[in-house]
């Protein structure tokens, strides 16, 4: 992944230890751990806090695809893991005192799917969709691919570390249904990172994952941080099997809703591919992910049941929010996009500009 800009002393001073490599003193792991509990100590709202999420990220990138110069060998420095897991659990908290987990229903695949249906279809947050529908503009559609091209372009990845937390049996079996369909059934053109990648080549815009890394908002991380927490720690399993469940459950309708939006604007089936084949998809995977994967984890090990919840939940709540983020911005008139320096307002200026040097009309 390319590497982004620091957005304060905390991604700076880390920045600098991992692209120092192995040769990094222990006196610079030190100065390190200290910024990480300073910021932390003073930091507030944790899930609003570009610092703190964009270092997090990067921890977290080290178990991916990694950072362009960064040694792979930093992936188990356990210093570095020191200080991951501090932000860690300072994001957990944070999560765990901002996402509200509904009473429990009883640890039965049938209970906990309608437990999870029903709270997809209680969820009030504000529509992106319908916006993207109705009144997107060229320039917000850009917005909303770069927004989602954090996830999108490594779509099933972070879940997919659930595969070997999982014990063989029903959950398991579901989880590597679900997957196997999003990494394209064994056909490299069907994987949905390379959907989505088109959709965004058809509007002109760069593909690299981490491109749009500096414009997005602590937010959109902290949506990516925390299926990355769910996924690399085995014991938030139930997290990450809840989270996939709300996920797929609460995609198919938005999808054709995106789909209705990059139409209206002009947009062909080489744009909306995407969206249209995620409405066939995930109208079957939620099913899928509500009563095998959740209701069948829950019932294979009960104790994770509150877990599962609180998982699903999370997405609920982390969509709700980035959601009002973007459409407080968009009603405004402005750009969903973080200023980058010397920018100013020109954050959709210049992603037209990037269009336009692909020869995609602004």
């Amino acid at each position: 992944m390319l590497v982004p800009a620091p957005r304060g002393e905390l991604t700076s001073a880390l920045l600098d230890v991992l692209q120092s490599g192995p040769e990094a003193s222990p006196d610079t792991y030190r100065r390190l751990e200290a910024t990480a509990r300073g910021v932390l100590d003073a930091a507030g709202d944790i899930l609003r806090h570009d610092d703190v999420q964009l270092a997090l990220f990067c921890l977290f990138e080290l178990h991916y695809s990694g950072l362009d110069g960064v040694d792979p060998d930093m992936e188990w420095q356990p210093e570095l893991i020191k200080v991951r897991r501090l932000l860690e659990a300072a994001f957990e908290a944070a999560l765990r005192e901002e996402v509200h987990v509904p009473a429990l229903p009883a640890p039965e695949a049938e209970q906990v799917a309608q437990a999870l249906f029903a709270m997809a279809a209680d969820d009030d947050g504000p529509s992106v969709s319908r916006f993207i529908a109705r009144h997107a503009t060229e320039d917000q559609l850009r917005e909303f691919l770069v927004l989602r091209s954090v996830y999108q372009l490594r779509e099933a990845d972070p879940h997919s570390w659930a595969i070997p937390r999982l014990a063989v049996g029903r959950a398991k079996a579901a989880l590597v249904e679900i997957q196997a369909d999003e990494y394209g059934g064994g056909r490299p053109e069907r994987m949905h990172s390379l959907l989505f990648a088109r959709t965004m080549e058809g509007l002109g815009l760069d593909t690299r994952y981490g491109y749009y890394l500096d414009r997005v908002s602590a937010l959109v991380l902290a949506s990516s941080n925390a299926m990355s927490l769910f996924g690399l720690n085995r014991r938030l399993r139930g997290s990450i099997a809840g989270h996939l469940a709300a996920f797929e459950m609460t995609s198919s309708i938005p999808n054709s809703f995106y789909a209705r939006g990059f139409k209206r604007a002009g947009y062909g089936e080489d744009v909306t591919f995407y969206f249209d084949e995620h409405v066939e998809a995930d109208a079957v995977h939620e099913q899928i992910a509500a009563r095998d994967l959740a209701g069948g984890l829950a019932e294979a090990e009960p104790e994770l049941l509150a877990d599962i919840l609180f998982g699903a939940s999370t997405v609920l709540t982390l969509d709700a929010l980035q959601g009002e983020e973007q459409l407080a911005a968009w009603t405004e008139g402005c750009s969903a996009l973080r200023e980058l320096p010397g920018q100013g307002s020109g954050a959709a200026a210049a992603l037209a500009a990037d269009a336009a040097a692909v020869g995609v009309p602004a």
